[in-house]
């Protein structure tokens, strides 16, 4: 089977915030688990987000809704580490784009793992995709689009 391979140009990466494993994070193989892995990241993408000025859901009903969610471990973390989680966009369409990270342990330089979400935005009240706003395009205008 073929393994996915994750790996990102140094100049997407346009924000960073670091977060600490927690010992309710470590799994039966006493290492940073799946679950608690994609919950850090998702607690990356609200801090950018949130540091970039974007609503995660508007007044109007509009949001951003997660499509897909592609995730590689390099190397284990374990309880107190200290995690930086880089972040940054790419591939943006008329609906969406994605979201990616490099998660790296800065006590010894080893690179954890990367991660890329899929992302559109959404009518909450329609149910319905919907293009995205011109104001989230204009907060990125270096990034490279797809259609």
């Amino acid at each position: 089977m073929a393994r996915l391979k994750l790996d990102f140009p140094d100049e997407l990466f346009i924000f960073s915030t670091q977060l600490t494993v927690r010992v309710t994070d470590i799994n039966g193989a006493n290492h940073l688990g799946n679950d608690s892995m994609i919950s850090m990241i998702s607690e990356a993408r609200a801090r950018f987000l949130y540091d970039h000025g974007v609503q995660e859901t508007s007044a109007d009903g509009v949001g951003i809704i997660i499509t897909d969610l592609a995730t590689t471990y390099r190397a284990e973390a374990h309880a107190r580490d200290q995690l930086v989680f880089e972040v940054g966009v790419m591939d943006f369409n008329q609906y969406g784009g994605d979201i990616i990270f490099r998660i790296s342990r800065p006590r010894d330089g080893k690179l954890v793992a990367m991660a890329k979400y899929g992302f559109v935005f959404f009518n909450y009240k329609s149910s319905q995709v919907t293009p995205m706003p011109p104001e989230f395009l204009a907060k990125f205008p270096k990034v490279n689009r797809l259609d």
